[in-house]
């Protein structure tokens, strides 16, 4: 079982005074903030929360091995359509798509063009091949598996944060941004098609020292819509001092005790794993 220096090993007991003189980071190579350093399953060398890539929120409540002690991938989602389609609540399945609705979408993306006073936003252009749609869907379930994410495509309120009512533009300082008419469009027939199984040509890929990471399974032009940024929302006052790395401003009040940000480690897509997508060439 993972634990923190703040707290004995059930299975391998050692004295706390013992852990605090002896164990420091791997990484950093310091022993402060040792209710933040954790111990490896395997080795018993520490490594704090924040020094890890990707950080750690928290202890782990299970067992936890350090990267060294780590070093394979994990097991992947079942390439399995069904499964799949269960897993995301797709509306109908990728093959059921007719060549009409497909030539309708790409006319709609092609006919965005960029304006001398305004850049209009693109709707993204999935993979014509059903397959390796389902290939990209799977990595994105195997990621969110392993960090025990739930999917969720909108903004959730849970009990405890921040109720829906917090959420009001009226209260962004200096005024909210509201998207046109046109880009409006465009991100509503993005969520459209991925309820019907229509994905971004995007692959979440497992790296050793990075976590996961996403990259470009075809190329993707600027300003085109991948998807919205999703998660618990709460108040921003209440996060802190999380050491999540995902959060993100969702409302910046006037009143900072009414700032409101997106927490995406227990419900998100495929942002949660977002940190500039690498348009590589296979």
């Amino acid at each position: 079982m993972a634990s923190s220096l703040g707290r004995r090993r059930t299975h391998a007991p050692k004295a706390s005074s013992t852990l605090n003189d002896d164990v420091s980071c791997e990484e950093c190579g310091g022993g402060h903030s040792p209710s933040k350093l954790i111990l490896c399953d395997k080795c018993d060398r520490g490594y704090h929360l924040f020094c890890l890539r990707p950080i750690l929120p928290s202890v782990p409540k299970g067992s936890w091995f350090c990267p060294s002690c780590s070093n394979h991938k994990p097991k992947s989602f079942p390439l399995v359509q069904t499964k799949i389609i269960d897993f995301f609540r797709i509306q109908r399945s990728p093959e059921a798509l007719s060549n009409q609705d497909t030539r309708r979408k790409r006319k709609r993306g092609g006919g965005l063009v960029v304006s001398k006073k305004k850049r209009k936003l693109l709707a993204f252009v999935p993979s014509e091949d059903p397959n390796r749609r389902l290939e990209q869907m799977a990595s994105l379930a195997t990621a969110l598996t392993k960090t025990r994410t739930e999917f969720s495509n909108q903004l959730t309120y849970m009990l405890g944060m921040a109720p829906r009512s917090a959420n009001r533009p009226a209260l962004e300082r200096g005024g909210m941004q509201v998207l046109s008419k046109e880009d409006t469009e465009t991100l509503n027939l993005c969520k459209r098609m991925m309820e019907r199984g229509e994905w971004p040509p995007l692959m979440v890929v497992f790296d050793p020292l990075e976590g996961f990471t996403v990259e470009a399974d075809r190329s993707i032009k600027d300003l085109t819509i991948i998807t919205e940024y999703v998660g618990d929302v709460d108040f921003l006052k209440n996060r802190e001092n999380d050491d999540g790395d995902s959060i993100m401003t969702l409302l910046s009040a006037s009143d900072p005790s009414r700032t409101l940000v997106i927490c995406p480690d227990k419900r998100s897509n495929i942002a949660r794993f977002i940190n500039g997508i690498n348009n590589h060439t296979p």
